[in-house]
């Protein structure tokens, strides 16, 4: 494994990271399994932004016994609120949340203190204003935190959190697709029609990954694989497919980026991230793939990130999207990925139309839309 400095953080990161929020996915002793053999293979970095109790839980006992090995990102804004994950500033909340990590992580300090998920001028007022970056300082002055970093997928925003001087490190959203995309704090409009005079990467794109290098701030990289769909050419933008190795190289060949954090459900997408580290340069190419495709527009399709909670009648929206992809792509629907849907509980058809998750897609996808779509096609 190799490993990168994270800016002026000083620290040393694996280039391959572990994005740990399908982890509640798999039964626990699965999951510290897995995230046990990721450190054997010298990841190093993990992202936690999940608010559940069982992610957290697992972390902290994969971490056992081994803590000085890990370089955590812990969110500070991402919360649990009647068994849902909430996005919040009021610190009646925050504060909670964030001591609960430490207790289920088993730990008395986080090494990365993210601010959670700013894409938009307001709430970027509206916590830089705040008793919340009170907070988020007065952790990095006791040493609770290390480091101050920040997640957001709009260059706009992230290029503001540089620019404060105190924000040392950012998780921000890096790929082929989305490197073209326009920034925009509207974030129902981020990806709206293809404009073909987009060619190359977006100019606010290409500026922040060049002021972060010049300001040492570290990247580290979450959807890198574009949920999955730039390994298909039927689903990727682009028309053309890539493999984990090239998508693993276009992000770390962006300026400022150190790491890139993969999801993974078995020990075999770990082996296949980490090979990258031993991958020819042929294997790595993106460049050539890019270049023979056709270009193609990036229509708003989920990614299953989740940022559309909560929901008023407690659909798990990132996973209904996702079972949905996985029929679509079939002449008939899959008895097992039936199964796996009608075992959510709710399904899509408890939809009550309101859009409130529309509100928090960072990707403008039409979830209403699609929620009529998916209880029609599972019948219910």
């Amino acid at each position: 494994m190799n490993y990168r400095k994270l800016g002026k953080t000083g620290l040393a990161v694996s280039e391959i990271g572990f994005g740990g929020e399908w982890l509640e996915r798999h039964p626990e002793e699965e999951s510290v399994e897995l995230l046990r053999y990721a450190a054997e293979k010298g990841i190093n970095i993990i992202d936690c932004w999940m608010p559940d109790p069982k992610s957290r839980d697992i972390i902290g006992k994969a971490m056992e016994g081994n803590r000085e090995h890990w370089l955590v990102q812990g969110h500070i804004g991402s919360t649990y609120q009647n068994g849902q994950y909430v996005r919040s500033r009021d610190l009646k909340y925050v504060v909670p949340a964030f001591e609960d990590l430490l207790k289920r992580l088993k730990t008395d300090y986080i090494d990365l203190g993210m601010i959670h998920y700013i894409d938009s001028e307001e709430d970027w007022e509206r916590s830089m204003n705040s008793d919340f970056i009170k907070y988020v300082h007065d952790l990095h002055d006791r040493g609770v935190i290390r480091h101050i970093g920040m997640s957001t997928h709009n260059p706009v925003m992230a290029k503001r959190a540089v620019e404060t001087g105190f924000i040392e490190m950012l998780l921000f959203s890096i790929n082929p697709a989305f490197d073209m995309r326009p920034a925009t704090e509207d974030l129902d409009s981020m990806f709206g029609e293809y404009d073909a005079s987009y060619s190359g990467i977006d100019e606010e794109r290409a500026s922040l990954y060049q002021l972060c290098e010049e300001k040492e701030v570290g990247i580290t990289v979450m959807k890198g694989f574009f949920g999955g769909r730039l390994f298909d050419a039927k689903t990727s933008p682009f028309g053309v497919s890539f493999t984990p190795a090239q998508l693993i190289h276009y992000s770390l060949t962006r300026p400022g980026v150190a790491s890139i954090l993969c999801g993974y459900d078995d020990k075999r997408q770990v082996d296949e991230a980490v090979a990258y580290e031993t991958a020819s340069a042929d294997e790595k190419d993106y460049a050539s793939v890019i270049a023979s495709a056709p270009l193609h527009s990036y229509m708003g399709q989920c990614t299953y990130c989740g940022h559309c909670k909560p929901c008023p009648v407690n659909i798990d929206i990132a996973m209904v999207n996702k079972f949905y992809d996985l029929a679509v792509q079939q002449p008939a629907v899959p008895e097992s990925v039936k199964a796996h849907y009608e075992a959510l509980g709710t399904t899509a058809g408890a939809c009550i139309g309101c859009k409130g998750c529309e509100s928090r897609c960072p990707f403008g996808v039409k979830i209403a839309t699609r929620m009529r779509k998916t209880a029609a096609l599972f019948g219910r």
